[in-house]
């Protein structure tokens, strides 16, 4: 049995879906960042945590890299040349589309507010859309691996629903269709029901 610690609507919607997709069953303790419950379990206090009998694995794409791993699902084998594409698509959507939304968002609410730069998102606007064409040039099926949906899947549906929420637009029209197809996995809906 996992725990995940984390609100739905933060990176821990990344590890339940993962969890919903492999059918492994898990505790939910639905707490926010900083919260005592993770301050304890993780040095910088973010969310997800994952803990597994008495450890504790933090990082979203480390959880569900150990995840696919352990239950040999959503991922291709270590040592593979479709696992090197696989963790090259990661890293790209962690790199280009995550990091992108994640900087709007600690120039939005979450650095002081003497340190915020609310101009740069303009920027971060242009560039985030920019890089959603070039994936999407690159999309081959209906994955991000063509006919296997992988862990950069679950990662960059999450950023697109993250971007929606933080008027970052989508306007790619492939990225849109994935993005609802996506959307409309039953895994994926069990986890926004959570939230309800």
């Amino acid at each position: 049995m996992y725990t995940v610690y984390g609100k739905v609507m933060t990176r821990a919607f990344r590890v339940l879906w993962m969890l919903e997709e492999i059918g492994q069953p898990y505790d939910l303790v639905p707490v926010g960042p900083q919260s005592d419950e993770v301050n304890a379990l993780n040095a910088s206090g973010k969310v997800p945590v994952l803990k597994v009998d008495d450890a504790a694995i933090t990082d979203s794409t480390a959880i569900l890299t150990f995840l696919a791993d352990k239950h040999q699902a959503l991922t291709f084998p270590a040592g593979t040349l479709e696992r090197a594409r696989q963790d090259a698509l990661t890293h790209l959507v962690l790199d280009e589309i995550d990091a992108v939304l994640w900087t709007g968002a600690r120039h939005s609410f979450i650095l002081p507010e003497e340190r915020r730069v609310p101009g740069v998102k303009d920027s971060l606007k242009w560039e985030f859309e920019r890089n959603l064409t070039r994936l999407s040039e690159r999309l081959d099926g209906p994955f991000l691996m063509g006919e296997t949906m992988t862990i950069a899947d679950i990662i960059l549906t999450h950023c697109l629903n993250w971007a929606f929420s933080a008027k970052f637009p989508v306007e790619n029209a492939v990225m849109k269709d994935y993005g609802k197809r996506m959307r409309g996995r039953e895994a994926f809906k069990r986890v926004v029901a959570l939230s309800e």
